[in-house]
């Protein structure tokens, strides 16, 4: 290349980067492009192009581009971090990865790299590791307002919703206008409750970036929370004229619409939702909830577990102080009251079936040797550890859990856990096997009348005492004990409950 072509290269090339950097990227492409006609493998051409095709969302172009240039010179670490970047959006994890760390390897202190190579590892569900990786992009640029805000993304998926309020607030004490830094700010507040400021969040994440179907969703939910049904649908329609194949706002409308009791269109918004590829079993049930399809045996795993990951951290006071529960002291009593005193004082086996936070174990453990709590949510079981109450603790599904266990308790308990269970015929069966002989089976379940069980619109199953006898005799328990309670106060209006006493006759296998 002649000292001719060299200087109207250096000149294009500086133009173009002058170009970039004032987001005129037409132009800027361009110049690039007439540079490579000049210098084919020029890197700082190639690399740059392939930055300009991620910022128009072209992946697959920036990867093919940033490629060509570290084949001219794999030893710049901003070429690695790039490529990265353009991996992720192309949905390629573990490559992205693996380009963060070269990045890094060439340059330790990057703390961009290490920023986006969090960005790949939350993408990959290792979710501890991605947060070490934003604390040392943090401890090299405290003042890194983008690696605040991921930080406070993966706190959000961990249900450390107080951590995660206060690293969206980090992020922006540095940047104000950060649409995505008050969007995460606004999901911590409404897990945590805080509605009008989670509302306020949201409202700033959507002032600045008017198009943001996630923000309005999020807005509705928090309306919806509060009971403000005519704003939170109009939310939920604002992401939908953005996103209209967004699942989760079909589904979360048609949630507000069954709370105003307009089912006929709250069964047409869960068709539109599982139309966009919502969980099937997610929109049977809540068809069913509303009348429109066939009662499902059981509420999906998913669905009950998001359920309670978001509730650990208030659920008990909710409960207790919104709810006025009453069930664990009652089926305290009535074990009390149904066990005979010598087999209590001799301490038994205990299984604290759904034991969410361990608002039971304080009662269980007076007359437990052993006590372990089974729950489907990690967060439950997490604050239930905070009790120090429990021998052991297991995130699994019931019936899974209990199929090890063959004849080595002697009390099970499940406390307002079959409101999540229609069939309760595997769980009797289970319960059956795992029990010694003489040992006891207490629960509750929501009264219902009519078919053996039924879906409200609560979400919640509801079953006849008729359906529990005979669904005892043919399990091979004895009925000790059906006795009406009131679950809750749900409304201002009390839930009619059944507590029942089951054991396993001496002698049966």
């Amino acid at each position: 290349m002649n000292e001719s072509t060299s200087a109207l290269t250096a000149s294009f090339l500086q133009q173009a980067v002058e170009l970039h950097q004032q987001g005129r990227l037409q132009p800027a492409q361009a110049l690039y492009r007439q540079v490579l006609e000049l210098e084919p493998r020029q890197f700082d051409a190639l690399h740059l192009l392939g930055v300009i095709a991620r910022q128009q969302g072209d992946a697959q172009t920036a990867i093919a581009l940033i490629s060509q240039a570290i084949e001219v010179d794999g030893a710049q670490a901003k070429a690695h971090c790039n490529l990265g970047v353009a991996l992720l959006d192309a949905g390629r994890a573990d490559e992205a990865l693996a380009s963060h760390e070269r990045a890094i390897a060439l340059q330790e202190n990057y703390a961009m790299a290490w920023s986006n190579r969090g960005n790949a590892l939350l993408r990959l569900g290792r979710l501890d590791e991605a947060l070490l990786s934003y604390q040392r992009a943090l401890a090299i640029q405290p003042s890194y307002a983008e690696a605040h805000c991921n930080r406070a993304i993966v706190l959000q998926d961990q249900g450390r919703y107080l951590d995660a309020l206060s690293a969206a607030e980090d992020a922006l004490r540095i940047k104000d206008r950060y649409a995505d830094a008050w969007f995460a700010r606004g999901n911590a507040l409404y897990c945590l409750r805080i509605l009008p400021e989670a509302i306020e969040s949201f409202d700033r994440a959507i002032h600045l970036r008017p198009q943001w179907a996630e923000a309005y969703n999020g807005q509705g939910a928090v309306l919806q929370r509060l009971g403000i049904f005519d704003a939170a649908l109009d939310s939920y329609d604002q992401a939908l004229a953005l996103k209209p194949d967004y699942a989760l706002a079909h589904y979360a409308r048609g949630n507000t619409l069954r709370s105003m009791q307009r089912n006929e269109e709250a069964v047409a918004a869960y068709r539109a939702a599982l139309a966009h590829g919502d969980n099937p079993e997610t929109i049977a049930f809540a068809l069913a909830s509303v009348g429109a399809g066939e009662t499902p045996a059981v509420l999906p795993q998913e669905y009950v577990r998001s359920l309670f990951d978001q509730y650990a951290n208030h659920f008990d006071q909710h409960l207790v102080e919104v709810l006025d529960y009453q069930t664990p002291s009652y089926l305290d009593g009535l074990i009390r009251r149904t066990i005979a005193a010598d087999t209590l004082e001799n301490s038994l086996d205990t299984l604290d079936l759904g034991c969410g936070t361990g608002l039971c174990g304080p009662y269980l453990r007076a007359y437990s040797r052993s006590l372990a709590g089974i729950d489907l949510s990690q967060q439950m079981l997490d604050k239930a550890a905070e009790r120090g109450l429990y021998d052991t603790l297991a995130c699994a599904d019931l019936v899974s859990y209990l199929s090890s266990h063959d004849g080595d308790c002697d009390l099970a308990v499940a406390a307002d856990v079959f409101v999540y269970i229609g069939d309760l015929a595997p769980v009797f069966a289970a319960v059956h096997r795992a029990l010694r002989d003489g040992g006891h089976f207490c629960f509750s379940v929501e009264a219902g009348e009519g078919a053996d069980y039924t879906l409200r619109p609560s979400n919640r199953y509801a079953h006849t005492q008729q359906y529990i006898e005979r669904l005892a005799a043919a399990t091979g328990f004895r009925v000790k004990a059906a006795e009406p309670l009131t679950a809750r106060q749900e409304n201002g209006a009390p839930t009619a409950a059944l507590a029942v006493m089951l054991q396993k006759p001496w002698g049966q296998v």
